[in-house]
């Protein structure tokens, strides 16, 4: 096993309070570092709410040993050096811009880097996944995506409908990604990303992030040879290059369990059907390497597939758009 390679987790969720641990990230660390995005917000929350849980969380990191501040890439850098633990933020619906597109470089000063137009359901920017009619983006969803592509931040198909996720790939000037999205032609979820997804958002230069919750990869299979299954497909289908790794692990997975029962406007029978949710911790992750290794995957795909290829979306997206070349001179 190579001890050097970067763990790049693209979605993981902390209890959506100011008084979160984020000493619990911690259990990311390896020698290898370690690039962690925590969720700050979906559809149930306002701007205010955000920018209260990103201070605490950015407060949080700060006084934690071991983790640091992961917005630009040389932080990123310096973990994958050191082994510690590089912590971003994700925003899973635009709801919380409430129709300011200048909220997106507000956001993204604040340290998040990705977001999701919408969150399972119809909202201003377009349609969710477990919407009975998909319209796909809307005009303001574009307008949104030229947003982001100018500030630097992450267009993320997740939760979105089918449509809506091509209509980003179609968008978007920027690579795009599904962050913690499992495939459909492997295990039928209207969570999971159909074949055209996948390819649509390769042909940008994206990543698909197969994610460990069970109900996404099989029967509530949250087994580290589960998740590695989405990946041989996602690999046999867009190549190592386009696949990556997204827990999207709850540390407060209990309580979220609790809402999903109570809250069946958003999580309706395709999330309750087998009972409470199993995750795959951050323990089982960190076991993703030696699984791959083990299945015969070579060293460079390993590499990509664990980290390298969300690195590359990053490198590619974070930071303002270049300018245009300048037209060159007529005679």
């Amino acid at each position: 096993m190579t001890d050097h390679r970067l763990l790049w987790e693209q979605h993981t969720c902390l209890p959506l309070s100011a008084q979160a641990r984020l000493g619990e990230l911690r259990r990311y660390r390896r020698p290898g570092g370690t690039f962690a995005s925590v969720n700050v917000g979906y559809a149930p929350h306002s701007a205010d709410d955000v920018r209260k849980l990103l201070a605490a969380f950015r407060a949080g990191v700060a006084l934690e040993e071991d983790l640091v501040l992961g917005d630009t890439l040389a932080a990123v850098d310096g973990v994958h050096r050191d082994g510690g633990v590089a912590v971003a933020f994700d925003l899973e619906d635009s709801g919380p811009l409430e129709g300011d597109l200048a909220r997106v470089r507000e956001f993204f000063d604040l340290g998040v880097r990705t977001m999701l137009p919408t969150y399972n359901l119809r909202n201003a920017a377009g349609s969710g996944c477990l919407d009975q009619v998909d319209e796909g983006l809307t005009a303001y969803g574009r307008a949104l995506v030229r947003e982001m592509n100018a500030v630097g931040m992450v267009v993320d198909g997740s939760h979105c409908s089918v449509r809506t996720g091509l209509d980003l790939a179609e968008a978007t000037q920027r690579p795009m990604v599904y962050s913690h999205s499992s495939m459909r032609g492997l295990w039928d979820h209207p969570r999971n990303v159909t074949d055209d997804q996948a390819r649509t958002c390769a042909a940008t230069g994206g990543v698909v992030g197969v994610t460990g919750v069970g109900i996404f990869l099989g029967p509530n299979d949250a087994s580290v040879d589960a998740l590695v299954r989405h990946i041989d497909y996602a690999v046999d289908l867009v190549g190592p290059a386009h696949v990556g790794v997204a827990s999207d692990f709850p540390f407060d997975h209990e309580d979220f369990n609790l809402e999903l029962t109570s809250n069946p406007g958003l999580f309706p029978q395709s999330y309750t059907r087998w009972g409470p949710i199993e995750f795959m911790p951050p323990e089982g992750l960190l076991r993703v390497e030696a699984a791959l290794e083990a299945r015969g995957y070579p060293p460079d795909a390993v590499t990509a597939i664990l980290g390298g290829n969300f690195r590359r979306v990053a490198a590619a997206v974070w930071g303002p758009a270049p300018p245009p070349h300048p037209t060159a001179p007529t005679a």
